[in-house]
């Protein structure tokens, strides 16, 4: 099919299907597979159609339990939902191991939101500058109407400033406003904010005698994604003569040593630093998504944050001293657990049930806790067993499904593998020379 497909947003479910069917060689199956994932409660199913644009069926992911995570001394069960079962398997191992040492140190350093109004000023700067404290004290008031509610939640706006970026582009310059929005992750108070901000200071612009009347050219009103004000600390610590045998037969000093070297290497390497924190974000995202919540905006401001001071590194560090192992990350982390999919999508609603209606906070030190426990069992296997055994033992099952492996002949797959390398080739030809496919 090689044609544009007219006003599709405008037909309803069904068509839309029947429109997207003719790119098959079956379409009848194609349309069978995208009804096949309909939520078979008619108004759930008219939800989600509703939480995206041009919906035609449904993509499931498994959601799954990580257990016993002892956070800041609270036992939690974390739903994760992520289709890399390795993933979840290596959450839970960590969380048990360090559940009898103490469990996961959570510490929310602070919860600050950023937004910014980049504007082009071909008029004197100076002046601007001068007269900038009567302007932010009307963009304030201003947005009195909007910010009422989050005021009353203990939020709000806490700062704008100027900043002069000419310097980097001819005229540009920017409002740059900080916001408090307590439990809610906040990009709709922060774009409505910011989008006030710019009317004011347009209506503003033009009562001002001094100013030329074309002096001031908003450009856009927009929330940033990179927050390095919203941090949360996490960290797991035991002496390291707790970590003798954590591997069996390597000892506590060996293991401690090599684990800080890792991390390192993470430190210092970006090529690494990039897989490194793409495990911690295994965690981080899992959860992130069970709660209803952004993981791209997540995941930008992570990388961001691990650039910020010029070169990409890791965002867990290592720390040996007096006998003691302590591995800690620091995670710019912003989410919210009103609003949005939180009061609407069924399981995001049981996700929070789950974790005892967490605050933002809670659930910035939940996040991190299982993005801190994904991150420790990739560097004990990476310096240890290596990251292949425990991950191909996992990816097994789904071998099996890819060579049609029958379900009464899986236990004896499994078996014979428990000591064996993981493969497809190795998994095929046992399959194909025992005949049990």
């Amino acid at each position: 099919m090689n044609k544009l497909i007219e006003g599709f947003s405008k037909k309803n479910k069904e068509d839309k299907i029947k429109s997207i069917a003719a790119f098959f060689k079956d379409p009848d199956a194609a349309v069978n597979t995208f009804k096949s994932f309909n939520h078979p409660d008619a108004k759930i199913q008219e939800m989600i159609n509703e939480f995206s644009e041009n919906t035609i069926s449904n993509f499931h992911l498994p959601y799954s339990i990580a257990p016993n995570f002892l956070i800041n001394g609270k036992t939690r069960a974390i739903p994760m939902v992520i289709e890399e079962s390795s993933v979840v398997a290596a959450a839970s191992k960590s969380a048990k191991f360090w559940y009898n040492f103490g469990g996961f140190n959570v510490e929310v350093i602070d919860t600050e939101k950023v937004g910014q109004v980049h504007f082009l000023w071909n008029d004197d700067t100076s002046l601007l500058k001068s007269k900038f404290n009567e302007l932010k004290a009307l963009l304030i008031s201003g947005t009195d109407e909007i910010t009422e509610n989050m005021r009353n939640r203990g939020g709000g706006i806490k700062e704008i400033v100027l900043k002069d970026l000419s310097d980097k582009e001819p005229n540009l310059m920017q409002l740059y406003a900080t916001f408090e929005t307590v439990d809610s992750m906040g990009a709709n108070f922060v774009n409505s904010c910011l989008e006030k901000f710019a009317d004011i200071f347009r209506s503003w612009h033009k009562e001002q005698a001094e100013f030329k009347n074309d002096g001031l050219e908003i450009i856009m009103s927009i929330l940033s994604n990179l927050t390095p004000n919203c941090i949360v600390k996490c960290w797991v610590e035991t002496d390291i003569s707790n970590l003798k045998d954590i591997v069996p037969g390597v000892s506590g000093e060996e293991f401690a040593r090599k684990f800080r070297t890792a991390v390192r290497i993470a430190q210092v390497d970006p090529s690494r630093a990039t897989t490194h924190n793409k495990g911690i974000y295994n965690g981080v995202d899992a959860v992130v998504l069970a709660t209803g919540n952004d993981f791209r905006a997540v995941e930008a401001c992570g990388h961001a944050y691990a650039s910020i001071n010029g070169s990409y590194t890791s965002l867990t560090n290592c720390e040996i001293e007096n006998g003691r192992f302590k591995f800690t990350l620091t995670l710019p982390l912003a989410l919210g657990v009103v609003g949005g999919l939180t009061n609407l999508h069924p399981l995001v609603k049981l996700s929070h049930e789950i974790l005892d209606h967490p605050t933002a906070k809670e659930l910035m030190g939940i996040a991190a806790a299982a993005g801190l426990a994904n991150n420790f069992g990739a560097v004990k296997s990476l310096t240890t067993t290596g990251i292949q055994q425990g991950h191909m033992k996992m990816h097994l099952f789904n071998i099996m499904n890819q060579l049609d492996v029958k379900p009464e002949s899986r236990d004896k797959v499994v078996e014979y593998f428990k000591e064996r390398n993981v493969s497809v080739s190795a998994v095929r030809k046992y399959v194909e020379e025992s005949e049990i496919a």
